[in-house]
């Protein structure tokens, strides 16, 4: 009887290394796979962001897809941006990229000199092997 405990331990013990070590590489891959498939937003943050700060509307308004750009006409767009009052933010702090059916999905907090937030969620698909916004909503807090 002891012969059989001591066996379904190290049984058991052994099971359990594999299983966090399975777990170990499921998580390693899906964060390489992640960093991967998320080059290429954070240049495209910086490139919307400059654009409209120095008044480039257009061009940042290209920068979305076509789909969006369906739903929300250039109007709207500008209506939408001048609701935020992006020229008292400085400072740009973005999440974790999440991954979801194709699409990457970043929450991005800007940061006025006063400490006031304002949190915004992105979302980005691939067009032609560039990233491009295909939402931009404002996050309720």
């Amino acid at each position: 009887m002891d012969l059989d405990w001591s066996l379904v331990r190290s049984l058991g013990t052994k099971l359990l290394l594999a299983g966090a070590g399975a777990l170990l590489l499921y998580w390693t891959i899906s964060a390489v796979r992640l960093v991967i498939s998320a080059r290429g937003i954070n240049p495209l943050i910086k490139q919307f962001f400059t654009k409209i700060a120095s008044g480039q509307v257009d061009a940042a308004y290209l920068l979305t897809t076509k789909s969006y750009r369906q739903h929300v006409n250039r109007a709207q767009f500008i209506r939408f941006l001048a609701g935020l009052k992006l020229n008292k933010y400085r400072n740009l702090r973005s999440g974790r990229p999440r991954i979801q059916e194709g699409m990457i999905m970043l929450s991005v907090k800007l940061k006025s000199e006063g400490g006031e937030e304002l949190p915004l969620d992105f979302t980005f698909t691939k067009v032609d092997d560039n990233w491009r916004v295909e939402r931009i909503a404002l996050v309720n807090s």
